[in-house]
């Protein structure tokens, strides 16, 4: 039996964020074990906890979906950061977590009771090019004019993303089904009126994944903060809202400091006890 924690990120009230399934101590679980629970969780993404092999690292991460592995998931990392902590690790470093992924090595930082990374680098960014944006916005099924700006924001799970002219559009969005495509996840950021409790408004659409909506997503608000900040259409510090179609709640905070963009949220365990693997 190993320790598992069933952790809901990018909040502080259960059942309105997103939650993650974290696995402890999972060094002796085959790579086909992992796989199979995380199919049976049925959860959009599990993790599994296990000793890193990089000596600068606290811990080492496998994040898996129902069907692939991950490099990188971003409410996965602070949902097992969360869990692991409340285990009783013990960082290096007592300012900062170092985690051990595919995707390298990604810093996690305490804010009081909220958890931060560090958006690691891209793997794919740069303009949209015109034939695929005419793809994407049929799939969203809007017009060319409500799209102020398109970004390939590819931090491993794939994301394009779109910056649509308010928030209310975001909202509105009813993506077409998709059987086949060149995209498997789109990413749609707007912003709300000034003096909104909240800055912007996002939405994250899977689309090889049966056309699932994310509820809150860790890695596709990095990207987009790593572009919209750098780009000066979003301030150095801004909140975004997600999941508000699907009835949750959440909110993700993001804040560039000096070079590096981080993004955060609270945390709360809503299942701890053991699995039988």
């Amino acid at each position: 039996m190993r320790r598992f924690t069933q952790v809901d990120v990018f909040t502080d009230e259960l059942t309105l964020g997103n939650p993650v399934a974290v696995v402890h101590d999972a060094d002796q679980l085959t790579e086909q074990q992992m796989a199979a629970f995380a199919s049976w969780t049925n959860l959009s993404e599990t993790t599994f906890l296990l000793k890193p092999t990089d000596y600068r690292a606290d811990y080492q991460l496998r994040i898996f979906t129902t069907r692939l592995e991950l490099p990188f998931a971003g409410h996965p990392t602070i949902g097992s950061a969360h869990a692991w902590l409340e285990a009783g690790g013990a960082p290096k470093n007592p300012h900062e977590l170092i985690q051990q992924c595919g995707a390298g090595l990604v810093r996690i930082r305490r804010d009081g009771t909220r958890l931060s990374f560090s958006a690691p680098p891209l793997v794919r960014g740069g303009a949209v090019d015109a034939e695929d944006l005419s793809e994407i916005v049929t799939i969203l099924g809007i017009d060319h004019d409500q799209v102020l700006d398109a970004q390939w924001a590819d931090n491993g799970p794939g994301w394009v993303a779109l910056l649509l002219r308010d928030a209310e559009t975001v909202l509105a969005l009813q993506p077409k089904p998709v059987s086949v495509g060149r995209f498997d996840s789109i990413g749609v950021i707007g912003p709300h009126p000034p003096h909104a409790e909240v800055d912007f408004e996002v939405r994250a659409f899977a689309l090889l994944e049966g056309q699932r909506e994310d509820p809150v997503t860790g890695s596709l608000n990095a990207a987009l903060g790593q572009w919209l900040i750098t780009t000066g259409r979003a301030p150095s510090s801004y909140t975004a809202a997600q999941g508000t179609a699907l009835g949750r709640r959440g909110r993700v905070y993001v804040t560039k400091v000096g070079d590096e963009v981080w993004t955060g949220g609270y945390t709360v365990t809503g299942v701890a006890g053991t699995v039988h693997l």
